[in-house]
Protein backbone atom coordinates (compact mmCIF):
# COMPACT_ATOMS: atom_id res chain seq x y z
CA UNK A 1 0.00 0.00 0.00
CA UNK A 2 2.84 2.36 0.89
CA UNK A 3 4.51 1.64 -2.47
CA UNK A 4 1.30 2.50 -4.36
CA UNK A 5 0.90 5.74 -2.39
CA UNK A 6 4.53 6.69 -3.04
CA UNK A 7 4.10 5.97 -6.77
CA UNK A 8 1.00 8.16 -6.93
CA UNK A 9 2.86 10.99 -5.20
CA UNK A 10 5.75 10.70 -7.68
CA UNK A 11 3.35 10.70 -10.65
CA UNK A 12 1.55 13.75 -9.25
CA UNK A 13 4.83 15.63 -8.86
CA UNK A 14 5.95 14.73 -12.41
CA UNK A 15 2.58 15.82 -13.87
CA UNK A 16 2.66 19.09 -11.91
CA UNK A 17 6.15 19.84 -13.21
CA UNK A 18 5.07 19.17 -16.79
CA UNK A 19 2.03 21.41 -16.41
CA UNK A 20 4.18 24.23 -15.05
CA UNK A 21 6.78 23.80 -17.83
CA UNK A 22 4.07 23.80 -20.50
CA UNK A 23 2.53 26.99 -19.14
CA UNK A 24 5.95 28.64 -19.07
CA UNK A 25 6.56 27.60 -22.69
CA UNK A 26 3.27 29.16 -23.82
CA UNK A 27 3.97 32.35 -21.85
CA UNK A 28 7.41 32.69 -23.49
CA UNK A 29 6.05 32.03 -27.01
CA UNK A 30 7.71 28.64 -27.31
CA UNK A 31 4.54 27.03 -28.62
CA UNK A 32 6.28 24.05 -30.27
CA UNK A 33 7.71 22.84 -26.96
CA UNK A 34 4.36 23.36 -25.24
CA UNK A 35 2.58 21.35 -27.94
CA UNK A 36 5.14 18.56 -27.83
CA UNK A 37 4.91 18.26 -24.03
CA UNK A 38 1.10 18.29 -24.07
CA UNK A 39 0.90 15.71 -26.87
CA UNK A 40 3.29 13.37 -25.05
CA UNK A 41 1.32 13.74 -21.83
CA UNK A 42 -1.99 12.95 -23.56
CA UNK A 43 -0.89 9.83 -25.41
CA UNK A 44 -1.98 7.66 -22.48
CA UNK A 45 -5.29 8.01 -20.61
CA UNK A 46 -6.10 11.30 -22.31
CA UNK A 47 -9.66 11.47 -20.87
CA UNK A 48 -8.79 11.33 -17.17
CA UNK A 49 -9.46 14.44 -15.11
CA UNK A 50 -5.79 14.86 -14.23
CA UNK A 51 -4.94 15.48 -17.91
CA UNK A 52 -7.42 18.33 -18.44
CA UNK A 53 -4.77 21.03 -18.03
CA UNK A 54 -2.86 19.59 -20.98
CA UNK A 55 -5.97 19.61 -23.20
CA UNK A 56 -6.58 23.30 -22.48
CA UNK A 57 -2.93 24.18 -23.03
CA UNK A 58 -2.72 22.17 -26.25
CA UNK A 59 -5.77 23.99 -27.62
CA UNK A 60 -4.27 27.37 -26.66
CA UNK A 61 -0.72 26.67 -27.90
CA UNK A 62 -1.94 25.30 -31.24
CA UNK A 63 -4.18 28.30 -31.90
CA UNK A 64 -1.45 30.78 -31.05
CA UNK A 65 1.19 28.94 -33.09
CA UNK A 66 -1.10 28.78 -36.14
CA UNK A 67 -2.02 32.45 -35.84
CA UNK A 68 1.66 33.41 -35.61
CA UNK A 69 2.72 31.32 -38.62
CA UNK A 70 -0.12 32.53 -40.86
CA UNK A 71 0.59 36.13 -39.88
CA UNK A 72 4.28 35.68 -40.72
CA UNK A 73 3.53 34.02 -44.05
CA UNK A 74 1.31 36.94 -45.03
CA UNK A 75 4.07 39.43 -44.11
CA UNK A 76 6.73 37.47 -46.03
CA UNK A 77 4.57 37.36 -49.14
CA UNK A 78 4.05 41.12 -48.97
CA UNK A 79 7.80 41.70 -48.60
CA UNK A 80 8.48 39.81 -51.89
CA UNK A 81 12.06 39.05 -50.81
CA UNK A 82 13.37 35.78 -52.34
CA UNK A 83 15.17 35.08 -49.06
CA UNK A 84 11.74 34.61 -47.45
CA UNK A 85 10.86 31.64 -49.69
CA UNK A 86 12.53 29.14 -47.36
CA UNK A 87 10.78 30.72 -44.35
CA UNK A 88 7.40 30.42 -46.10
CA UNK A 89 8.02 26.78 -47.04
CA UNK A 90 9.18 25.88 -43.51
CA UNK A 91 6.15 27.66 -42.00
CA UNK A 92 3.69 25.66 -44.13
CA UNK A 93 5.50 22.46 -43.16
CA UNK A 94 5.24 23.46 -39.49
CA UNK A 95 1.50 24.13 -39.83
CA UNK A 96 0.95 20.73 -41.40
CA UNK A 97 3.25 18.79 -39.04
CA UNK A 98 1.64 20.40 -36.01
CA UNK A 99 -1.85 19.23 -36.88
CA UNK A 100 -0.54 15.76 -37.77
CA UNK A 101 0.89 15.55 -34.24
CA UNK A 102 -2.48 16.36 -32.73
CA UNK A 103 -4.80 14.46 -35.10
CA UNK A 104 -4.25 10.95 -33.59
CA UNK A 105 -5.40 12.24 -30.17
CA UNK A 106 -8.76 13.57 -31.32
CA UNK A 107 -11.34 13.96 -29.97
CA UNK A 108 -10.08 15.60 -26.79
CA UNK A 109 -12.80 16.39 -24.28
CA UNK A 110 -13.01 19.46 -22.03
CA UNK A 111 -15.04 17.98 -19.18
CA UNK A 112 -16.01 21.21 -17.38
CA UNK A 113 -17.31 22.79 -20.59
CA UNK A 114 -18.86 19.60 -21.91
CA UNK A 115 -17.28 20.08 -25.34
CA UNK A 116 -14.42 18.86 -27.46
CA UNK A 117 -11.28 20.96 -27.72
CA UNK A 118 -11.21 23.00 -30.93
CA UNK A 119 -8.47 22.49 -33.49
CA UNK A 120 -8.98 24.18 -36.86
CA UNK A 121 -7.23 21.92 -39.35
CA UNK A 122 -6.58 22.85 -42.99
CA UNK A 123 -5.21 21.10 -46.06
CA UNK A 124 -1.85 22.78 -46.75
CA UNK A 125 -0.84 20.43 -49.59
CA UNK A 126 -1.14 23.04 -52.36
CA UNK A 127 0.69 25.70 -50.33
CA UNK A 128 3.50 23.27 -49.47
CA UNK A 129 3.95 22.21 -53.09
CA UNK A 130 3.83 25.74 -54.50
CA UNK A 131 6.21 27.19 -51.87
CA UNK A 132 8.55 24.24 -52.35
CA UNK A 133 8.61 24.79 -56.13
CA UNK A 134 9.23 28.51 -55.68
CA UNK A 135 12.05 27.80 -53.24
CA UNK A 136 13.59 25.19 -55.55
CA UNK A 137 13.57 27.60 -58.49
CA UNK A 138 15.17 30.34 -56.36
CA UNK A 139 17.87 28.00 -55.07
CA UNK A 140 18.64 26.82 -58.59
CA UNK A 141 18.77 30.29 -60.16
CA UNK A 142 20.76 31.77 -57.28
CA UNK A 143 23.27 28.88 -57.32
CA UNK A 144 23.88 29.33 -61.05
CA UNK A 145 24.45 33.04 -60.47
CA UNK A 146 26.95 32.28 -57.68
CA UNK A 147 28.78 29.79 -59.90
CA UNK A 148 29.19 32.49 -62.53
CA UNK A 149 31.33 34.54 -60.12
CA UNK A 150 35.03 34.10 -59.35
CA UNK A 151 34.62 33.99 -55.58
CA UNK A 152 35.41 30.74 -53.82
CA UNK A 153 33.11 31.51 -50.90
CA UNK A 154 30.26 32.03 -53.39
CA UNK A 155 30.97 28.58 -54.83
CA UNK A 156 30.67 27.09 -51.36
CA UNK A 157 27.35 28.83 -50.73
CA UNK A 158 26.16 27.56 -54.10
CA UNK A 159 27.15 24.01 -53.14
CA UNK A 160 25.27 24.14 -49.82
CA UNK A 161 22.18 25.54 -51.58
CA UNK A 162 22.35 22.83 -54.23
CA UNK A 163 22.63 20.12 -51.57
CA UNK A 164 19.50 21.52 -49.94
CA UNK A 165 17.79 21.73 -53.33
CA UNK A 166 18.66 18.10 -54.00
CA UNK A 167 17.05 17.16 -50.69
CA UNK A 168 13.92 19.13 -51.59
CA UNK A 169 13.64 17.75 -55.08
CA UNK A 170 15.97 14.98 -56.22
CA UNK A 171 17.00 14.95 -59.87
CA UNK A 172 16.01 18.61 -60.29
CA UNK A 173 17.36 19.61 -63.71
CA UNK A 174 21.18 19.39 -63.76
CA UNK A 175 21.66 19.86 -60.01
CA UNK A 176 24.04 16.91 -59.61
CA UNK A 177 26.41 18.28 -62.26
CA UNK A 178 26.22 21.75 -60.73
CA UNK A 179 27.01 20.30 -57.29
CA UNK A 180 30.16 18.66 -58.66
CA UNK A 181 31.21 21.92 -60.25
CA UNK A 182 30.54 23.93 -57.07
CA UNK A 183 32.41 21.40 -54.94
CA UNK A 184 35.46 21.51 -57.20
CA UNK A 185 35.46 25.31 -57.56
CA UNK A 186 34.95 25.85 -53.83
CA UNK A 187 37.75 23.52 -52.73
CA UNK A 188 41.14 24.81 -51.61
CA UNK A 189 43.82 22.61 -53.17
CA UNK A 190 47.11 22.55 -51.27
CA UNK A 191 50.31 21.30 -52.89
CA UNK A 192 52.60 19.72 -50.29
CA UNK A 193 56.30 19.23 -50.93
CA UNK A 194 59.70 19.21 -49.22
CA UNK A 195 62.89 21.19 -49.62
CA UNK A 196 66.31 20.07 -48.45
CA UNK A 197 68.51 22.93 -47.28
CA UNK A 198 70.91 20.66 -45.38
CA UNK A 199 74.14 19.10 -46.63
CA UNK A 200 72.73 15.60 -46.08
CA UNK A 201 70.49 13.34 -48.12
CA UNK A 202 66.95 13.07 -46.75
CA UNK A 203 65.81 9.42 -46.74
CA UNK A 204 63.35 8.86 -49.56
CA UNK A 205 60.95 6.91 -47.37
CA UNK A 206 60.88 9.78 -44.85
CA UNK A 207 59.92 12.21 -47.60
CA UNK A 208 57.29 9.77 -48.82
CA UNK A 209 55.90 9.39 -45.30
CA UNK A 210 55.72 13.14 -44.74
CA UNK A 211 54.00 13.66 -48.08
CA UNK A 212 51.56 10.77 -47.73
CA UNK A 213 48.68 12.90 -46.53
CA UNK A 214 46.22 10.07 -47.00
CA UNK A 215 47.49 8.75 -43.64
CA UNK A 216 47.10 12.17 -41.98
CA UNK A 217 43.31 12.23 -42.35
CA UNK A 218 43.42 15.99 -42.86
CA UNK A 219 41.31 16.42 -45.97
CA UNK A 220 38.06 18.10 -45.06
CA UNK A 221 34.99 19.34 -46.90
CA UNK A 222 36.79 22.26 -48.51
CA UNK A 223 40.51 21.44 -48.28
CA UNK A 224 42.47 18.80 -50.20
CA UNK A 225 46.20 18.17 -49.66
CA UNK A 226 48.14 16.65 -52.55
CA UNK A 227 51.85 15.92 -52.89
CA UNK A 228 51.61 15.04 -56.56
CA UNK A 229 50.18 17.77 -58.73
CA UNK A 230 47.16 16.75 -60.76
CA UNK A 231 46.68 18.14 -64.25
CA UNK A 232 43.76 20.54 -64.48
CA UNK A 233 43.92 21.70 -60.86
CA UNK A 234 44.88 25.29 -60.11
CA UNK A 235 46.48 25.01 -56.66
CA UNK A 236 45.58 27.72 -54.14
CA UNK A 237 48.24 27.13 -51.52
CA UNK A 238 51.57 25.48 -50.95
CA UNK A 239 52.76 23.72 -47.81
CA UNK A 240 56.53 23.35 -47.83
CA UNK A 241 58.52 21.33 -45.31
CA UNK A 242 62.00 22.89 -45.39
CA UNK A 243 64.71 20.72 -43.84
CA UNK A 244 67.19 23.22 -42.36
CA UNK A 245 69.59 21.15 -40.31
CA UNK A 246 70.31 17.52 -39.43
CA UNK A 247 72.64 16.81 -36.52
CA UNK A 248 73.84 13.26 -35.86
CA UNK A 249 76.10 12.46 -32.94
CA UNK A 250 79.02 10.01 -33.27
CA UNK A 251 78.50 6.44 -32.12
CA UNK A 252 79.49 6.22 -28.47
CA UNK A 253 80.04 3.40 -26.01
CA UNK A 254 80.44 4.55 -22.41
CA UNK A 255 81.77 2.04 -19.91
CA UNK A 256 81.84 2.10 -16.15
CA UNK A 257 82.63 -0.31 -13.33
CA UNK A 258 80.99 -0.36 -9.92
CA UNK A 259 80.34 -2.64 -6.95
CA UNK A 260 77.20 -3.66 -5.08
CA UNK A 261 76.81 -5.64 -1.90
CA UNK A 262 73.77 -6.94 -0.08
CA UNK A 263 72.88 -9.06 2.91
CA UNK A 264 70.79 -12.15 2.25
CA UNK A 265 69.42 -14.94 4.47
CA UNK A 266 71.53 -18.12 4.33
CA UNK A 267 69.73 -20.64 6.49
CA UNK A 268 68.83 -20.28 10.19
CA UNK A 269 70.85 -19.92 13.40
CA UNK A 270 70.11 -19.73 17.13
CA UNK A 271 69.50 -16.31 18.62
CA UNK A 272 72.23 -15.63 21.21
CA UNK A 273 72.14 -13.31 24.20
CA UNK A 274 74.96 -10.98 25.27
CA UNK A 275 76.62 -13.87 27.07
CA UNK A 276 76.68 -15.93 23.91
CA UNK A 277 73.99 -18.33 25.14
CA UNK A 278 70.97 -19.43 23.02
CA UNK A 279 67.74 -17.56 23.79
CA UNK A 280 64.67 -19.71 24.45
CA UNK A 281 60.96 -19.01 24.27
CA UNK A 282 58.35 -19.61 27.01
CA UNK A 283 58.18 -23.28 26.10
CA UNK A 284 61.90 -23.78 26.34
CA UNK A 285 62.52 -23.95 22.61
CA UNK A 286 65.58 -22.21 21.12
CA UNK A 287 64.58 -19.16 19.09
CA UNK A 288 65.91 -19.38 15.51
CA UNK A 289 66.65 -16.33 13.30
CA UNK A 290 67.94 -15.79 9.75
CA UNK A 291 71.62 -16.37 9.24
CA UNK A 292 72.58 -13.21 7.31
CA UNK A 293 75.31 -13.41 4.73
CA UNK A 294 76.94 -10.54 2.83
CA UNK A 295 77.30 -11.07 -0.93
CA UNK A 296 79.15 -8.87 -3.42
CA UNK A 297 79.10 -8.28 -7.16
CA UNK A 298 81.39 -6.36 -9.51
CA UNK A 299 79.47 -4.89 -12.48
CA UNK A 300 80.95 -3.85 -15.83
CA UNK A 301 78.34 -1.65 -17.55
CA UNK A 302 78.41 -0.58 -21.21
CA UNK A 303 76.02 1.99 -22.69
CA UNK A 304 75.64 2.53 -26.43
CA UNK A 305 74.43 5.99 -27.42
CA UNK A 306 73.64 7.81 -30.65
CA UNK A 307 71.27 10.71 -31.27
CA UNK A 308 69.94 12.71 -34.17
CA UNK A 309 68.14 16.03 -34.39
CA UNK A 310 66.13 17.17 -37.39
CA UNK A 311 65.37 20.88 -37.61
CA UNK A 312 62.88 22.13 -40.18
CA UNK A 313 60.27 24.79 -40.80
CA UNK A 314 56.84 24.70 -42.39
CA UNK A 315 56.01 27.47 -44.85
CA UNK A 316 52.45 28.32 -45.89
CA UNK A 317 52.44 29.93 -49.34
CA UNK A 318 49.55 31.69 -51.11
CA UNK A 319 50.00 30.74 -54.75
CA UNK A 320 47.53 33.39 -55.91
CA UNK A 321 49.73 36.21 -54.58
CA UNK A 322 52.97 34.21 -54.33
CA UNK A 323 53.31 35.48 -50.78
CA UNK A 324 54.45 33.73 -47.62
CA UNK A 325 51.45 33.49 -45.29
CA UNK A 326 53.11 32.08 -42.19
CA UNK A 327 56.08 30.02 -41.01
CA UNK A 328 56.11 27.44 -38.22
CA UNK A 329 59.20 25.88 -36.59
CA UNK A 330 59.42 22.11 -36.70
CA UNK A 331 61.99 19.97 -34.91
CA UNK A 332 62.37 16.45 -33.63
CA UNK A 333 64.99 14.35 -31.90
CA UNK A 334 65.58 10.62 -31.77
CA UNK A 335 67.91 8.90 -29.29
CA UNK A 336 69.26 5.36 -29.59
CA UNK A 337 70.38 3.82 -26.31
CA UNK A 338 71.31 0.27 -25.38
CA UNK A 339 72.65 -0.67 -21.95
CA UNK A 340 74.15 -4.08 -21.25
CA UNK A 341 76.30 -5.43 -18.44
CA UNK A 342 78.60 -8.21 -17.33
CA UNK A 343 79.37 -9.12 -13.74
CA UNK A 344 81.79 -10.91 -11.52
CA UNK A 345 80.61 -12.32 -8.21
CA UNK A 346 77.07 -12.99 -7.00
CA UNK A 347 74.54 -11.28 -9.31
CA UNK A 348 71.98 -11.39 -6.50
CA UNK A 349 73.84 -8.48 -4.91
CA UNK A 350 72.70 -6.11 -7.71
CA UNK A 351 69.41 -4.20 -7.59
CA UNK A 352 66.48 -6.28 -8.82
CA UNK A 353 65.59 -3.75 -11.52
CA UNK A 354 69.13 -4.02 -12.89
CA UNK A 355 69.12 -7.78 -13.50
CA UNK A 356 67.72 -7.49 -17.04
CA UNK A 357 70.87 -5.71 -18.24
CA UNK A 358 72.89 -8.90 -17.64
CA UNK A 359 70.85 -10.67 -20.31
CA UNK A 360 71.51 -7.99 -22.96
CA UNK A 361 74.37 -7.74 -25.42
CA UNK A 362 75.88 -5.17 -27.72
CA UNK A 363 73.79 -4.50 -30.85
CA UNK A 364 74.73 -2.81 -34.15
CA UNK A 365 74.22 0.97 -34.17
CA UNK A 366 71.40 2.13 -36.47
CA UNK A 367 72.56 3.82 -39.67
CA UNK A 368 72.39 7.59 -40.07
CA UNK A 369 69.53 7.15 -42.53
CA UNK A 370 67.55 5.03 -40.06
CA UNK A 371 68.16 7.58 -37.29
CA UNK A 372 66.86 10.43 -39.46
CA UNK A 373 63.85 8.33 -40.48
CA UNK A 374 63.03 7.49 -36.84
CA UNK A 375 63.23 11.18 -35.92
CA UNK A 376 60.90 11.87 -38.85
CA UNK A 377 58.11 9.76 -37.36
CA UNK A 378 57.77 12.24 -34.51
CA UNK A 379 58.22 15.04 -37.05
CA UNK A 380 55.18 13.77 -38.94
CA UNK A 381 52.97 13.93 -35.84
CA UNK A 382 54.14 17.48 -35.11
CA UNK A 383 53.48 18.49 -38.72
CA UNK A 384 49.96 17.12 -38.47
CA UNK A 385 49.38 19.09 -35.27
CA UNK A 386 50.56 22.31 -36.97
CA UNK A 387 48.14 21.81 -39.87
CA UNK A 388 45.19 20.96 -37.61
CA UNK A 389 45.63 24.13 -35.56
CA UNK A 390 46.57 26.45 -38.43
CA UNK A 391 44.12 26.35 -41.32
CA UNK A 392 45.03 28.11 -44.56
CA UNK A 393 41.75 29.93 -44.76
CA UNK A 394 40.89 31.51 -41.40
Amino acid sequence: MKKITLLLVVLFIITSCRVRQTRESIASGDYETAILTAVESLKNRKDVKGKQDFVYMLEEANAKANERDLRNIEAWFKDSNPKNLELIYDAYLALNNRQEQIRPLLPLKLLKENRNARFDFSDYTDQIVSSKNALAKHLYDNSKALLATKDKMSFRRAYDDLVYLNQLSSNFKDVNQLMESAKFKGTDFVNVYTKNETNMIIPVRLQNDLLDFSTFGLNDKWTVYQSNKVKGIDYDYGLIVNFRQINISPEQIKEKEFYNEKQIADGKKALLNDAGQPVKDDKGNVIMVDNLKTIKVQIFESKQFKSTQVVAKVDYIDFKTNQLIETFPLASEFVFENTYSKYSGDRRASDSNYLSYFDKREVPFPSNEQMVYDAGQDLKLKLKDIIIHNQFRK
